[in-house]
């Protein structure tokens, strides 16, 4: 479906014409989201880098997406903008934010004709290259099928790659060449992994004059540039939402939360280039969706709502955080004809709150769904996690009281309005993931998270305008060994891929994967698959917030202005 203007009908930007139509003298770039149309459109960053590329005269970059079907026998996979096979461009770029779609970029090679590992392709075919938060977490279960990984923020890294990349150039020169003149590239076929006799690693080693080590790269100035939509779209999530990122990472450092370390030092937009941005999304759009890991802490955020109100916007937020909502914030989301606020208390004990360092109190959780539904907002959406650290029956029944207790303050305010919304409850199991305190920590068995979301949707089954959704435990035990498994992990999804995306058929033939990447607790001295990423934060630092988060103690969110703790900000402090 085309992208249009909500206030015109017409097109923003048009799907056929949104790229320089002359191939001749230019490097052509295949932008692959490896899931629907509807999921990759969705993405902002996908957006940012498709409109980066396609600034660069010397570029031209179109898009193409995963098929309705992606195990069955078509062929080929072809661009959507000139309807050309990706095969045929110079670089087939895939932008992957979610581990399960590793499958996704193994099936669209497949269906392109492409050899799946990067060792048996040669410089006839199109470099393949890599980006997206998955490949600065843990990039190994997927790096045999890749030549390229961008570890980082595509702003600092696009444009000095995109000057050196030439396709004339013999690959393996090239590419060495790159490694070792920009920051924030990873070629995995110039590094080798050795194991000790129980399967964990003994090293992680290059294999040429290359750094040893891989630097995290980010863009410090967010106010020197703007991401935004570049194409609005009925057909996906946000439904011609004009979409702007008001910031990246998030100084709360809840120790589940990957966002929260992998973006530090958190970053936000100033107040000048967010009402700019604002501004144009205005002239396009009734509807402006603010994004980031920590909306509600954004300075300006009351300026931008009231900016909205005064343009007759409707404004939607990714998520809000209880104890940041002010009366003047939600009045201005009230006014902006905002229907569903998002609020993620996590867990539903004080305890468990404690040792993930939610930094928020129950009266929190209820003070905001008060003033949320006074506001004129009617229905609420709640996150909560089973399976986390520490976690017992009593905790996971306290969500269904915390749930119940929410229902009351909801009611209660709804009486007034003389109007009662739904309730929206997602569980979701939890997955350790890299970079964060919780790294080091097991994950727990399908039989027990099904137990658990069995216990609240009991619980809650009989309360009225609640309704509660729950994320497939066997799904998010893949999520488990793809976020934290090493390059072994790449025979398991060729055999996945062999067996038409039955998971549970291909690991039966395979080793236990389960139990040693998801479901077994780390020791403190062992090496990670993606230890070779440096984040600027300490290893050391991220396990005493393990420990402390084992004996419930909480961590004061971060302060950038003088803060030392991470490292992060030492380091660059150091680096210049």
């Amino acid at each position: 479906m085309p992208p249009y203007n909500n206030k015109t009908k017409k097109p923003l930007l048009n799907e056929t014409g949104a790229v320089k139509k002359d191939w001749r003298g230019r490097i052509s770039v295949a932008l692959v989201y490896p899931n629907s149309y509807y999921v990759g459109m969705s993405n902002l960053g996908f957006q940012a880098v498709y409109r980066m590329l396609n600034e660069l005269d010397h570029v031209v970059c179109e898009r193409a997406f995963l098929p309705d079907d992606p195990y069955g026998h078509d062929k080929e996979i072809y661009s959507l903008e000139s309807n050309r096979t990706i095969r045929d461009f110079d670089i087939i770029a895939f932008s992957i934010s979610f581990e399960n779609d590793y499958i996704n970029v193994l099936s669209i090679l497949k269906k392109t004709g492409l050899p799946l590992l990067s060792n048996a392709r040669g410089n006839s075919h199109p470099l393949i290259i890599a980006g997206g938060v998955t490949c600065f977490l843990n990039p190994e279960p997927i790096a045999p099928s890749i030549d390229c990984i961008f570890v980082g923020e595509a702003e600092t890294i696009l444009p000095r790659f995109f000057e050196q990349f030439d396709p004339r150039e013999r690959r393996a020169d090239m590419l060495k060449n790159m490694a070792n003149a920009i920051n924030g590239l990873y070629i995995p076929e110039f590094y080798h992994t050795n194991y000790n006799k129980d399967g964990t690693i003994k090293s992680f080693e290059p294999l040429t004059d290359v750094p040893g080590t891989i630097q995290r790269v980010y863009a410090k100035d967010l106010s020197a540039f703007s991401t935004c939509s570049q194409i609005l779209s009925k057909d996906t999530s946000f439904n011609g939402t004009y979409l702007i990122e008001t910031g990246r990472g998030c100084p709360h450092g809840c120790r589940f939360c990957s966002a929260g370390y992998i973006y530090r030092p958190p970053r936000f937009r100033s107040l000048e280039t967010l009402q700019h941005t604002f501004k144009d999304g205005a002239r396009l759009s009734q509807k402006i969706g603010l994004v980031g890991a920590a909306v509600s802490d954004l300075p300006c955020i009351s300026d931008l709502c009231s900016l909205g109100e005064k343009n007759d916007i409707t404004i939607s937020f990714s998520s809000l955080r209880a104890e940041a909502l002010t009366h003047d914030l939600v009045s201005a989301l009230g006014k902006s004809r905002m229907k569903t606020a998002t609020i993620a208390p996590d867990a539903g004990s004080e305890k468990m709150r404690n040792i993930i360092n939610k930094g928020i109190t129950e009266e929190d959780i209820l003070h905001a769904t008060q003033i949320l539904v006074e506001a004129g907002i009617p229905n609420l959406k709640l996150y909560f996690m089973v399976g986390l650290p520490e976690e017992t029956d009593e905790d996971v029944l306290a969500i269904s009281e915390l749930v119940k207790k929410i229902k009351a303050r909801f009611l209660e305010s709804s009486r007034v309005k003389k109007h009662i919304g739904t309730i929206h409850v997602s569980v979701n199991p939890f997955v350790p993931k890299p970079v964060t305190p919780f790294q080091w920590s097991q994950m727990e068995g399908v039989g027990s998270l099904k137990h658990k979301i069995k216990m609240i949707q009991n619980e809650l089954k009989a309360v009225s305008n609640v309704n509660v959704t729950a994320d497939s435990p066997k799904k998010t035990l893949v999520q488990g060994i793809l976020s934290r498994g090493d390059r072994t992990v790449s025979t398991l999804l060729q055999e996945v891929l062999k067996d038409g995306g039955n998971w549970t058929k291909s690991k039966k033939k395979s080793c236990p994967y389960e139990t040693f990447f998801a479901l077994r607790e780390r020791d403190r001295d062992e090496i990670f698959p993606w230890d070779f990423i440096d984040h600027h934060i300490q290893k050391q630092y991220l396990y005493q917030e393990y420990k402390k988060a084992l004996q419930a103690k909480k961590t004061s969110p971060c302060d950038t202005d003088r803060c030392v703790k991470c490292g992060v900000c030492l380091k660059d402090e150091k680096n210049g």
